[in-house]
């Protein structure tokens, strides 16, 4: 003889394992931990210091071309 489903209870777990998988698909393709942020976030830090340092001083701000006359 076999087992009596309840089809209600049993669309509810399919349906939560549905999102639970999905969830788990998200986490591995989204997902990212604090290191990673932080690492990435130095070095952006870094690109910029690096930027920055490689513009000359006495460059002039293109906005104001009163200081050219």
């Amino acid at each position: 003889m076999s087992n009596i489903v309840n089809l209600r209870q049993a669309r509810k777990d399919k349906a939560r394992g549905d999102k639970q998988r999905e969830a788990e698909a998200n986490r591995a393709k989204f997902g990212r931990t604090k290191a990673q942020r932080q690492a990435d976030a130095e070095q952006a830090a870094r690109r910029a210091q690096l930027l920055e340092g490689a513009f000359r001083e006495d460059r002039r701000d293109a906005s104001s071309p009163e200081d050219e006359a």
